[in-house]
């Protein structure tokens, strides 16, 4: 309720909750005073025989109704459930996620603090601790990475030995830790022309097909537009800033003219979240020698 930013909604919730069990107490009362003819008709057929006959209600259905009621009103006195009270025992579902966390932490918390004092790429190496790595991994990693870490478009491949930010496990951990805001920003101000040079050349930096002449035209571009302040004059990037290598075969939205002009006309943002304040300094050391694990048999 703390998000709505109007008291309206708190007594919206307060009679929609209280006339739906007002509802079932009516119906309770109207049935215990009506009128019944058991064995007789209403009058009502369907299907040809099917009969509607005047019979009073169960009394196991009656009670059922009557333990509706009094549960409810018993469960809304403890538990939050009419707008803003929070109920006798001030539960949330926040508080106990938290005191359920906090149960697990200090469960698991002792062999984390031994991999801590663990040299990461000693721990690379530790068996038990690289599949404590994949299913924590597994967990927090592959819904964006993969299951296999080789990434998706806009995702990047965990497991080559391109990387955007660095690959030594100092550099592993500070993304996990702080997360990463990767920026490429729009260059629409200068022109499809220019863009489709620009292009062509980034194709060639590569090997990939293009046009010659206008590979020529956007390597000057390249310049005067400003792409060396990132890339660099050789087009290798710069990991300080998560610039990306534009002379490898590694590319994270693709490769073709079309994608790179989209690239280069709209500009690119991603980002990696933090995960430090979530996972705690234990976790990201084991998922850090995991992370480093992963590209060591890439060529």
């Amino acid at each position: 309720m703390s998000d709505f930013v109007s008291g309206f909604w708190n007594m919206y919730v307060i009679v929609i909750v209280v006339g739906s069990i007002l509802a079932c107490a009516v119906l309770l009362i109207v049935q215990g005073k009506a009128t019944f003819t058991p064995g007789k008709t209403v009058g009502h057929v369907w299907d040809e025989n099917l009969e509607e006959y005047n019979n009073p209600m169960p009394k196991w259905w009656s009670w059922l109704f009557v333990i509706t009621v009094v549960f409810a009103l018993v469960y809304l006195a403890l538990y939050p459930g009419l707008g803003n009270f929070k109920g006798a025992f001030g539960w949330t579902s926040v508080g106990q996620y938290n005191a359920e966390r906090e149960r697990m932490d200090a469960t698991v918390q002792p062999m984390y603090t031994k991999y801590l004092g663990m040299d990461v790429k000693a721990l690379a190496g530790d068996k038990q601790a690289m599949e404590t790595g994949k299913r924590l991994y597994l967990t927090y990693c592959m819904q964006c990475h993969g299951a296999d870490a080789r990434g998706a478009k806009g995702f990047p491949n965990l497991t080559d030995s391109d990387w955007l930010y660095g690959g030594e496990p100092e550099q592993i951990k500070e993304t996990l830790n702080n997360g990463r805001m990767g920026i490429m920003p729009p260059h629409a101000q200068l022109g499809a022309d220019t863009i489709k040079d620009l292009a062509s050349y980034v194709r060639s930096l590569s090997g990939l097909p293009n046009d010659s002449v206008r590979a020529a035209k956007g390597k000057e571009a390249f310049t005067s537009a400003g792409c060396v302040g990132c890339h660099g004059m050789d087009g290798k990037g710069m990991q300080a800033i998560g610039a990306p290598n534009l002379t490898d075969k590694v590319w994270l939205y693709g490769s073709s003219e079309a994608t790179i002009v989209e690239t280069i006309t709209n500009g690119r943002q991603n980002k990696m979240p933090a995960w430090k304040e979530f996972l705690g300094d234990g976790k990201v050391q084991v998922l850090t020698a995991y992370v480093f694990s992963l590209s060591q048999g890439a060529k």
